[in-house]
């Protein structure tokens, strides 16, 4: 199974393009500042390259994390990865494992399986860990529900074009 970098590296660049509309003045930005009471002088203070690049790179993990949530084929490479011979092409796990691959290899690989998935990982795992922080920040409903919905929807175009097209 081939792994191909520029598509995590591209939907890596998802929630920067997601969050550009998202948290726009006109969209939920204002919403968000409120929420988070953040005003444009302290949002506008703190280093934006820094802070898009490490975004960028946390996003890069987000994409390697939804890989293995979004096609399935991955996991008979867990499965058979300790049998001895899976190295081996030649050898009857390796012949197994290209012939499983030659047969299921596509299977569920579409944009809108992985969107699924994308948009569950965002419900289960995203909104209870943002969830969580913003209780304990004692910040309010508001501020939970545009946050976790940016992620939401961001994890749901990651999946999709990774499942389609990794």
């Amino acid at each position: 199974m081939e792994f191909n970098w520029f598509v995590l590296i591209f939907a890596a660049f998802i929630p920067l393009a997601v969050g550009f509309v998202w948290y726009h003045p006109k969209v939920f930005g204002k919403a968000w500042m409120n929420a988070s009471g953040q005003t444009e002088s302290t949002f506008k203070s703190g280093n934006m390259g820094v802070t898009l690049g490490v975004s960028l790179i946390f996003s890069l993990l987000l994409s390697l994390m939804l890989s293995t949530m979004t096609i399935h084929q991955f996991h008979i490479t867990s499965i058979l990865l300790d049998e001895p011979g899976f190295g081996d092409p030649q050898s009857e796990i390796g012949q197994y494992f290209t012939n499983f691959l030659a047969r299921f290899g596509r299977n569920f690989r579409t944009f809108q399986h992985g969107a699924l998935h994308g948009t569950l990982a965002g419900i289960l795992f995203a909104l209870p860990v943002l969830g969580t922080n913003a209780l304990f920040e004692r910040k309010g409903f508001r501020y939970i529900a545009i946050n976790s919905g940016y992620w939401i929807l961001s994890a749901a175009l990651m999946g999709g074009v990774i499942c389609a097209f990794l």
